[in-house]
């Protein structure tokens, strides 16, 4: 059931969706382990009830801290520095449905001169490796920076953030922690805050805040897996917290994928 589920996510099926895939594809069937001399693929309700017991347990985040601690055993995950992002997940603004009504957890933005409905995922980035090792959610309309100190490890000694996590450092959930204090927060400035130079002069400040976002950028990696790889561009289902374990899911899968594009394994360095 396990590796269905993670055949649904990987994949961006429904539970009928996956269910058929299965029947129709070798590969599939092969990595499920399904002999159909002897058995069966699970039905969709199957799968509806297991999934739900996933979510209601949490597994999926315990999925993904399992996955971080082989990661970090291995030496692939390592410690010192955080890039913290968020991107915005949409979700379906229509009230054709029974209910006539919107998902009440869903919120809308304005990012740029765009509206957009529906959730927000945060994620702590290991700087020197660029994995995953923090993942939240939170409906669109909570501001990047009050989700930060969520996102740090007590062990790190500096962050870096867009122009979203300015006064990071003045917030008093950071004040108020001795190992969040202490560290150095490393946050882009707004290009309108830089002064401007004449011609002749090196651009010493914009060099600066060039050199924090080839740092930074490592955080758009993941992101590209779960949206364009694994299909994950909207929610999936209705509610933050039914999302936020698939993404758990996925970002772990996302870290495993990178590793394995970069030619390294689980096995200790």
């Amino acid at each position: 059931m396990l590796r269905m589920y993670l055949l649904q996510c990987w994949f961006n099926l429904s539970d009928e969706g996956v269910e058929d895939a299965i029947y129709n594809s070798y590969a599939m069937r092969k990595f499920m382990g399904i002999n159909f001399l002897e058995q069966d693929v699970p039905d969709a309700t199957t799968l509806l009830h297991f999934r739900h017991l996933l979510e209601g347990k949490g597994i999926g985040k315990l999925f993904f801290g399992a996955i971080n601690r082989c990661l970090e055993r291995a030496g692939r995950m390592m410690r010192g520095g955080t890039i913290v992002d968020a991107t915005l997940i949409s979700a379906p603004s229509s009230t054709k449905n029974a209910e006539k009504k919107r998902d009440p957890e869903m919120h809308s933005v304005k990012k740029g001169n765009q509206w957009h409905f529906g959730m927000k995922c945060h994620t702590g980035v290991d700087a020197g490796s660029g994995l995953v090792h923090t993942v939240e959610a939170t409906a669109a309309n909570v501001h990047d920076v009050t989700v930060a100190a969520g996102l740090l490890r007590k062990d790190d000694g500096v962050v870096y953030g867009d122009s979203a996590y300015l006064g990071i450092e003045k917030r008093d959930e950071i004040r108020n922690s001795p190992q969040l204090s202490a560290i150095t927060y490393r946050i882009n400035r707004r290009s309108s805050q830089l002064p401007k130079v004449s011609d002749n002069a090196i651009d010493w400040e914009r060099y600066i805040e060039n050199r924090k976002s080839s740092v930074r950028c490592k955080v758009e990696h993941p992101y590209r897996i779960v949206k364009n790889i694994f299909g994950f561009r909207k929610v999936v289902y209705r509610g933050v917290r039914k999302n936020l374990n698939r993404l758990h899911v996925l970002f772990a899968s996302a870290n495993l994928y990178m590793l394995a594009r970069a030619g390294g394994s689980l096995s200790p360095a």
